[in-house]
């Protein structure tokens, strides 16, 4: 193993200037992409067999803020300092980061990232069947960029007073129980901007308080933007909030693999971190699916920490026997017999 002084001077080396954009008001704000290590990221996934040109795939798209005190980090909206990477994730694994200052409005140049990212995939042969983002990714120019590179989209509708008289009017609600929580559903087209026409599932909810909301009465509305006009309501409503899985993704990120506890003092420098602790995940995912976790005492969803007290810190030495060496592992445990191909001392 490296010392902590070689892995940070790694980093270093490793690091991409900013890009600057300014935004109409004059307000200058940085973002990093990291190009070289995102693209080894895709490769990885390519050359373990995670992606291939075969099969087409579902992202999903969240903007994480990770608080930190660095020397460039900035206020969030969540009022503490930080920074705002956008991750792209595909199943397990995390195909995409790039980071920007945490006082970044969340779709502030998102088209551009989009634009990246999807030019990634398509350099690699790698298809994009759904794409599934929150109402952060809710508007005209980023909808449009999304809309040229998969298949369908589903992104959460932000509420605007211009649709309430539409929802109050619909007839037709179909009741549907959803993990147990009776919800009703509907759909209709709107013309969410000029000249563009997409299907919004409509999901309501009586209020539990039973108290009356000045703008949506006695229902909690949620919307679902979607050019997906064949699948129905209770599908589409299903299949976004499977969504919400993804975010125990970035909890294992931050207490597993580093991402609350930024080493650098530079957003760039701490890109190359997230990118770096990216790549370890994917690999530890894909090794632990193809691992007999139950002889080790694991399980697929077992953190890392798990995996290496159980599978990595077992004393073991190389030792000369009948003219060859056999590494010899020092534990009662005799699943390490499979991987290792060896004897027990």
């Amino acid at each position: 193993t490296c010392s902590s002084d070689t892995i940070l001077r790694a980093i270093k080396e490793l690091t991409q200037e900013n890009i600057s954009y300014t935004s109409d008001k004059g307000k200058t704000y940085d973002f990093n992409t990291a190009d070289k290590l995102n693209a080894l990221l895709i490769k990885a996934l390519v050359s373990t067999g995670e992606l291939n040109e075969v099969e087409t795939y579902d992202v999903d798209f969240d903007h994480q803020f990770l608080e930190t005190e660095k020397y460039d980090a900035k206020p969030t909206y969540k009022k503490f300092l930080g920074y705002r990477p956008g991750v792209y994730v595909i199943g397990d694994m995390i195909v995409y980061v790039e980071n920007s200052d945490g006082n970044t409005n969340v779709r502030f140049y998102q088209a551009e990232t989009h634009k990246r990212f999807f030019a990634l995939l398509e350099a690699n042969s790698i298809r994009v069947n759904r794409f599934r983002a929150d109402c952060g990714s809710c508007s005209k120019e980023i909808v449009s960029e999304i809309e040229k590179h998969c298949t369908h989209f589903y992104i959460r509708a932000n509420r605007c007073s211009s649709l309430y008289d539409d929802l109050f009017s619909l007839r037709g609600w179909k009741t549907e129980e959803i993990n147990g929580i009776q919800f009703e559903l509907n759909s209709i087209l709107v013309e969410k901007w000029e000249g563009k026409c997409y299907r919004l599932v409509i999901q309501r909810q009586k209020r539990m308080d039973g108290e009356l909301d000045l703008w949506e009465g006695e229902y909690t509305y949620r919307c679902i933007l979607t050019n997906d006009y064949d699948s129905s309501t209770r599908d589409i409503v299903e299949f976004y909030n499977k969504r919400g899985g993804k975010e125990r993704i970035f909890d294992d990120m931050n207490n597993g693999f580093g991402w609350n506890r930024l080493p650098k003092s530079f957003m760039s420098e701490n890109t190359v971190f997230l990118l770096l602790t990216a790549l370890i995940h994917n690999f530890y995912k894909t090794i632990i699916s193809k691992l007999d976790t139950k002889a080790f005492g694991l399980k697929e969803t077992s953190r890392i920490k798990a995996f290496v007290f159980s599978f990595i810190s077992v004393p073991a030495k190389w030792i000369m026997t009948a003219r060859q060496y056999v590494l010899n592992i020092y534990t009662e445990n005799r699943a390490y017999a499979r991987p290792f191909k060896t004897g027990f001392g």
